[in-house]
């Protein structure tokens, strides 16, 4: 029996991949490349996928709706990076014209976009019985909404340029899954999962691929701000590997999707996870 096998007495052995491995080193994925990602300050999947766009030879332009924080990360970025452009830019991703001044002012400072990755959403854990319309409607507005705001902006931009481009969208394998207060969340996240689909042919016809990855679960600070322990160990504890995911492990996939190794890639969901179902 191997390491990742059950044991005689029926526990399960600790598999070698439980320990998170090194960071990937940068490859020039996205060298060239000019990168909008939306709710990327703070600790989570929006913060480490604009560091590994940059990893990866991009410059980005950072947004997010709390103006201090995203000074904050921008500055990070930028102290870390400073062979490459990091502009920042307030974005609530609820206000239509918030989102279209993104596109816009991203376009203007960059000098084009390439790539969008829409990473904007918000959860909570209420059940069902207990959730108020404001709650339903606000996780709904800036999950799923918040990401079909930012697609029509970055789609109609796409189709007045010359050049092909790339969106990226974060949905959640919760848009599988089920679980325990999460109704809000899920259905917003299987709303991006369609959202992705849907939009991905109509986007080929200005020569845009969208994509989505769908992470199971990613350990940070932020999450475990509105997440107990408790529940995140035993959500971890039942990936293949017994640990989440590290938030440069999910980074890494959005920067493969956003490059030209996806070429022929587009309408499809990614689980960023050790088990889908």
């Amino acid at each position: 029996m191997t390491q990742t096998d059950v044991t005689e007495h029926g526990a399960r052995a600790i598999s070698p991949l439980a320990v998170p491995p090194a960071e990937t080193l940068g490859h020039d994925l996205l060298l060239g490349k000019k990168v909008v990602i939306t709710a990327a300050a703070g600790t989570g999947i929006g913060f480490a996928s604009a560091r590994r766009a940059l990893l990866e030879g991009a410059d980005v332009l950072v947004s997010d709706w709390h103006e201090r924080r995203l000074g904050e990360a921008a500055e990070k970025l930028a102290v870390e990076f400073p062979e490459r452009t990091v502009a920042q830019r307030t974005c609530n991703v609820q206000v239509t014209a918030e989102v279209d001044a993104l596109i816009a002012d991203a376009a203007t400072e960059l000098g084009r976009i390439d790539v969008l990755v829409n990473n904007a959403g918000l959860g909570g854990e209420t059940p069902v019985a207990d959730m108020t319309d404001e709650e339903w409607d606000r996780v709904l507005d800036i999950t799923l909404t918040g990401t079909f705001r930012a697609t029509r902006a970055a789609l109609r931009y796409f189709g007045s340029v010359e050049h092909n481009g790339v969106i990226v969208n974060n949905a959640s394998v919760l848009g599988w899954r089920a679980q325990r207060g999460q109704a809000h969340y899920a259905a917003a996240k299987a709303g991006v999962m369609a959202l992705t689909r849907c939009s991905a042919l109509e986007a080929a016809d200005v020569g845009v691929r969208i994509n989505a990855i769908a992470p199971s679960i990613a350990k940070h600070p932020f999450l475990a701000k509105v997440t107990s322990d408790d529940l995140l160990d035993e959500l971890a504890s039942k990936e293949a590997y017994g640990r989440a995911a590290e938030v440069w492990e999910v980074a890494a996939t959005v920067a493969m999707l956003a490059s030209d190794y996806t070429t022929y890639l587009t309408g499809e969901v990614i689980s960023i996870s050790s088990q889908r179902a």
